[in-house]
């Protein structure tokens, strides 16, 4: 009895030892459990996917019609005309799909979108329906409707259209700043007219600069002229983007496509349904990089910050005290990193709203307070006048190459400037460092340039600098030019 008591005990422990570590003897589930996901070894399979979020996905074509003169010898077969735009997206030549004298030109074009409430708004890209007369949409089951125009962003490449309908089939947007590089995402759209094309990759980066005020997502998913504006889809069946750009020398897929996250994209839909338009603040400045080797050269913590270029005649920015060559390093609390980085918090500020730069000037940290004001088209920037009337030119010390001039009474005043000296002759090292004739520099290193003995004074107290900063302006635009000193 104890022999049989102790061998059943051995089994015992040695079925759980088995048990524990190998870890692969399972038991039917009981009625009613949920199986568990299944680890699949390999690529996803996305059909199931697919057949979800694809009714939400839309074909756009668009008319626009133009007042043209008949060419005569491109005409065409109605059929073969027909059969080029249906398969390919190929417009007919003069927009005329038949042999009659045309009044006026037809284009055509051809994109994607995706339906984002059961009513019937929609999704796309701005370049989508821009100069459309007509927008036409299609769905999955063939119905077709004629869609109005909500509102369209050009700076942001965003557009909502609105289709008449009940119960539309609707595409759930996720949330792109939670994305991560390496996650699977396909798109659906109409590349080339072939509607309802799934392709799949993966997110190859965030936050990219390609665009005016959004900061892009880039994938490998392939994309081509037609999937303009569809959806970019995460595996959860979300919307996390609009595809909108690719990287092409060829004006085909290269590999490299980007969307408008979704965030930024309802954000500016919420506009256009409420007003039809996109209301941004300015403050009327423009802005530089800086470079390394001037972020060095002034100490600049973290190589952060962007340059005050231009500050515009009676601006938020002049009234506040903001000044040419400052350097903006934080806007409100939040830190300054990248040049694309504060036009998109002016632009996201609405206008009459307060708001803090912190400035870096001379040395010296600033806080100045801005009121935002309505942002307006973009102003050309002026010709440049330096380069008349110039009186006593001297040669600047020869470690830096330079020959510069006092600006007169008159320069100083068309300008707009109070100090500075004008570049007459620019040789090395200055020359290498991007410093021409008709420059005017206004400042070195922290010290503002009052006349070009005041400019030979500070490069002799400078002394055996490794870098000296020039602050240069050029065609109304300001810069930083770090220069190295050779020796004497």
């Amino acid at each position: 009895m104890a022999i049989m008591q102790k061998t059943v005990i051995f089994f015992a422990r040695r079925f759980l030892l088995v048990f524990l570590t190998v870890g692969f003897i399972s038991f039917p589930l009981m009625p009613g459990e949920a199986a568990p996901a299944t680890m699949v070894n390999g690529l996803p399979d996305l059909t199931s996917l697919v057949e979800k979020v694809g009714p939400a996905v839309v074909n756009i074509r668009t008319i626009e019609k133009i007042q043209s003169r008949r060419n005569p010898a491109m005409d065409m077969d109605r059929d073969f005309q027909e059969y080029l735009f249906r398969f390919f997206g190929i417009p007919a030549p003069d927009g005329q799909l038949s042999g009659t004298q045309p009044q006026e030109q037809v284009r055509r074009g051809m994109g994607s979108g995706f339906i984002i409430t059961a009513d019937g708004y929609i999704l796309t890209n701005h370049h989508v329906i821009d100069n459309a007369d007509e927008v036409f949409v299609r769905l999955t089951d063939n119905r077709e409707f004629k869609a109005k125009i909500i509102g369209s962003d050009k700076r942001t490449d965003v557009a909502l259209l609105k289709i008449e309908g009940k119960n539309l089939p609707v595409l759930k947007t996720g949330n792109s700043a939670n994305i991560k590089v390496g996650e699977w995402v396909l798109a659906i759209g109409s590349p080339f007219a072939l509607e309802n094309t799934v392709t799949a990759g993966i997110i190859s980066a965030k936050a990219r600069d390609t665009g005016d005020y959004l900061p892009l997502i880039q994938t490998d998913v392939a994309v081509n002229p037609g999937n303009s504006g569809g959806p970019l889809i995460n595996m959860a069946g979300e919307a996390i983007g609009i595809n909108s750009q690719i990287y092409s020398r060829s004006g085909g897929y290269m590999g490299i496509s980007f969307a408008i996250p979704i965030d930024e994209a309802l954000r500016v839909s919420e506009q256009l349904k409420k007003t039809g338009k996109v209301t941004r603040g300015q403050i009327g400045i423009q802005v530089a990089e800086v470079s390394v080797e001037t972020a060095k050269a002034m100490n600049l913590p973290n190589d952060r910050g962007v340059m005050v270029a231009r500050v515009e005649k009676g601006s938020a920015a002049e009234k506040a005290g903001v000044e040419a060559g400052d350097i903006i390093l934080k806007f409100n609390s939040q830190s300054i990193e990248k040049l694309s980085e504060l036009p998109r918090l002016v632009g996201d500020s609405i206008p009459g709203t307060k708001v803090s730069l912190t400035v870096l000037r001379k040395g010296k940290s600033l806080v100045l307070p801005v009121t935002i004001s309505k942002a307006e088209l973009d102003k050309p920037a002026r010709k440049d006048e330096s380069s008349s009337s110039r009186q006593g030119e001297s040669l600047s010390s020869s470690i830096l190459g330079l020959q510069v001039a006092d600006l007169t009474a008159p320069q100083k005043k068309r300008l707009g400037i109070n100090h500075g000296v004008v570049v007459t002759a620019s040789a090395s090292p200055a020359f290498e460092s991007g410093i021409r004739k008709g420059d005017i520099i206004l400042r070195l290193n922290n010290g503002d340039v009052t006349s070009q003995q005041d400019f030979q004074n500070q490069l002799v107290k400078a002394g055996k600098a490794k870098m000296v900063v020039l602050l240069v302006a050029r065609n109304n635009l300001i810069r930083y030019v770090p220069v190295k000193p050779v020796a004497k």
